[in-house]
């Protein structure tokens, strides 16, 4: 989101198909891992692939988005409808690609051996997935899209695969996290840009579909695949953490739940929500959360959150916890969420060092990409090497006090985002000394007006 008005005379960016006259001068190959040192992030910022992913996620995130009708004064939202059948090809053959996954969970279970983190097991179901994984597009949809071939006569399977493939978890870590759940929004944009999606109706409905259809069922497939296994958060902040696992259905939930728009023309609302929509206070409303995870992908996560963990929600969730006390709606969240997605996962070295680059999301620079903002996300990247360093190459460095804290305890010693953030909204109850007593005294700086009270996020260069 950018901090003045969009201009709703443009239309909002979308993932451009590759036409049928280029796509044969393509060259598929197994995409590699191109950011190895800190310095690579900024790189990263002004790639096509960049562009690419932000673009997609940002269109899908406005199909979501519900819509005024001229014929009725009810809007019409886009809920989750459990076991709604769809009529769309390509999205019922992701659907049965991601049971027939899921399904191999009945082949690998869990190592009865004590262990907190981490089952052994998932060694056993990872690889499962890599034995059959060409046995089951071999029998799919995906098999005619996969199947082109580029000037050198590699198919797009090589390249494509591995994006799948990489949206697990690691078999290696036993982990899961964002960087995995990027890889999987990835593979969708390259069955996108490779036409897979023709069959239905773009600009919103097959978007929707994408989500609602194919998101949210590969969600519940890792969620299950966690609870299985018992797999370890992938770079977790820990309780400083958005989500020890996911991210994107936050964007996505809170669309859900914004202001409707009108036409085609209007950019996504910078605040307000729909009406009937749940307060955002709701989520920590058990029975609440329990009835609306069903329909919304926001509480649906809020869902497992509570499955998994156990306490006051404040005290295991608490930047969700302070989330929830915004009073602007449902669209403010939405803007902080694409803000605080760009800076927490996009441009952090833990996580997007693994993700690999190709013909489909490329690692060349995009033209029209903007100077990445030498905000305190890209200064908290690892040091180059030495070597590196005498090479002569631009490094970032950490910052003194910097890492996995607390955006809002990071807040008091540096300088205020560039744009609104997600403020520091809520004071969990509680004794008054210690941690709490600091987030207690924050909130009242915030509630004076105090400008560093808020969550350090860095502008989305690419937000609309």
């Amino acid at each position: 989101m950018t901090s003045n008005p969009p201009d709703t005379q443009t239309s909002p960016p979308t993932l451009q198909l590759i036409p049928d006259s280029r796509i044969h001068s393509l060259q598929f190959a197994k995409p590699s891992k191109l950011i190895n040192e800190g310095h690579h992030v900024q790189h990263f910022l002004t790639t096509r692939a960049y562009t690419d992913i932000c673009t997609f996620i940002l269109q899908l995130n406005r199909a979501l988005c519900p819509r005024t009708q001229a014929t009725s004064p009810l809007p019409v939202s886009f809920p989750l409808v459990p076991g709604f059948p769809t009529s769309t090809p390509s999205i019922q053959a992701l659907q049965t690609l991601l049971s027939d996954i899921e399904s191999l969970v009945e082949q690998a279970p869990p190592d009865p051996g004590p262990r907190r983190f981490g089952n052994v097991s998932f060694r056993k179901w990872y690889a499962l997935v890599e034995e059959k994984l060409d046995s089951f597009l071999d029998a799919s949809l995906l098999d005619g899209t996969l199947s082109i071939k580029g000037s050198d006569g590699v198919a797009a399977r090589v390249e494509v695969s591995s994006y799948l493939l990489g949206a697990f978890g690691s078999a290696q870590r036993l982990d899961y996290g964002t960087g995995h759940e990027l890889s999987f929004i990835a593979f969708l944009g390259c069955l996108w840009k490779l036409g897979f999606f023709r069959d239905g109706t773009q600009g919103g409905d097959v978007e929707r579909e994408i989500v609602r259809n194919v998101i949210e069922p590969y969600l519940k497939v890792v969620r299950k695949l966690i609870l299985t296994y018992t797999l370890e958060p992938a770079g977790s902040h820990g309780v400083w953490g958005l989500d020890d696992h996911s991210f994107i259905p936050y964007i996505f939930g809170s669309a859900q739940l914004t202001r409707p728009i009108s036409t085609d023309m209007e950019h996504m609302p910078l605040e307000g929500s729909v009406k009937g929509a749940p307060k955002p206070s709701d989520v920590t409303k058990a029975n609440l959360v329990e009835d609306l995870r069903q329909t919304n992908m926001y509480f649906s996560a809020i869902g497992f959150i509570n499955d998994v963990k156990k306490g006051p929600f404040w005290e295991h969730s608490p930047i969700l916890f302070d989330i929830s006390g915004i009073r602007d709606g449902w669209g403010k969240i939405n803007k902080g969420m694409i803000k605080m997605f760009n800076a927490e996962v996009l441009s952090k070295f833990p996580v997007v060092q693994h993700f690999p680059f190709g013909s489909l999301f490329s690692w060349d620079v995009d033209p029209a990409a903007p100077a990445p903002t030498q905000g305190v996300h890209m200064m908290s990247q690892p040091i180059a090497t030495a070597a590196t360093a005498n090479a002569g190459q631009t490094m970032t460095h950490t910052a003194p006090g910097t890492g996995t804290a607390a955006p809002w305890a990071r807040a008091a010693r540096m300088p205020p985002p560039p744009g609104p953030g997600i403020p520091y909204s809520r004071a969990p109850p509680g004794p008054s000394t210690g941690l709490l007593a600091s987030r207690q005294s924050q909130k009242e700086e915030a509630e004076s007006g105090t400008a560093a009270a808020q969550i350090t996020i860095t502008k989305a260069p690419w937000a609309q």
